[in-house]
């Protein structure tokens, strides 16, 4: 094997590392920011899988134990957001607060760096989770929702590759800014991945699943490109938290 081999190995494994420790709670040796910034991103679906393996775990765990569909999608979602720290829901919340409760640029920013939450954010999360846990009830209900859950973990982390390509930073600081902006192929990478992962877990639903998901997510940045001028971290989150809703959907609307 060449040196050229074995760097070439080591630069992906870290990619891998790095998207854990960024976008996972995961009790990693460390948890570092990639030396090669946004181009690392490809690999958020991986990061989601490992999301997703978690909730399923628990769905399968439930499902054991002979729990009602509803128990059984609360805790896969419990799984699932202790496993992410909760980052994304986060995100959707300080979104919603400073896109909807700032009249502008500044003041928005100003929001959603806030750590406090309001009426807006609190209505996001409510409507996010309870979208997320009843479309999930119903996969489980047809014997697909640890599929359902891994496919739709892996497909909506790959939009945010996109929306760093799209959009400039709109802070000029932050999580999202240190990490840097991707560019077209890890993007690119990282939808290729969520795609093929999906096939193997949904079939056909995956090519829906994956539009329906990358326009959820085009549609927070267009909102964003409006009222900020850019994303950021927490937009790159409530992206997340809407293309995942979105898979879910179509996964489901194709279970009958």
């Amino acid at each position: 094997m060449s040196e050229n081999d074995i760097e070439g190995k080591r630069v992906h494994w870290d990619d891998v590392i790095a998207s854990l420790g960024l976008l996972t709670r995961l009790p990693l040796p460390a948890r570092p920011i990639s030396d090669r910034g946004g181009k690392s991103a490809w690999a958020y679906p991986l990061a989601g899988l490992a999301v997703g393996l978690c909730g399923a775990v628990a769905l399968i765990l439930a499902n054991a134990f002979g729990l009602s569909a509803g128990v059984a999608a609360a805790l896969g979602l419990t799984a699932t957001i202790m496993t992410s720290g909760a980052m994304h829901e986060d995100g959707l919340a300080d979104s919603a607060d400073g896109l909807w409760g700032g009249w502008e640029k500044a003041r928005r920013l100003e929001i959603m760096k806030d750590s406090r939450i309001g009426t807006y954010g609190v209505l996001a999360l409510v409507l996010s989770v309870l979208a997320r846990w009843s479309l999930l009830v119903v996969a489980i209900q047809a014997g697909a929702g640890a599929s359902a859950l891994l496919a739709a973990a892996m497909i909506s982390r790959a939009p945010m590759v996109a929306l760093t390509v799209w959009l400039p930073n709109a802070r000029g600081e932050g999580l999202s800014h240190s990490v840097g902006r991707s560019d077209a192929l890890p993007a690119a990478l990282a939808a290729a991945l969520a795609f093929v992962a999906a096939i193997a877990l949904i079939g056909p639903a995956a090519a829906p699943a994956l539009i329906m998901a990358f326009l959820a997510a085009a549609g927070v940045g267009l909102v964003a490109k409006a009222k900020i001028g850019g994303q950021t971290g927490d937009i790159l989150g409530a992206s997340q938290q809407l293309a995942e809703i979105a898979a879910l959907a179509v996964i489901v609307a194709m279970l009958g």
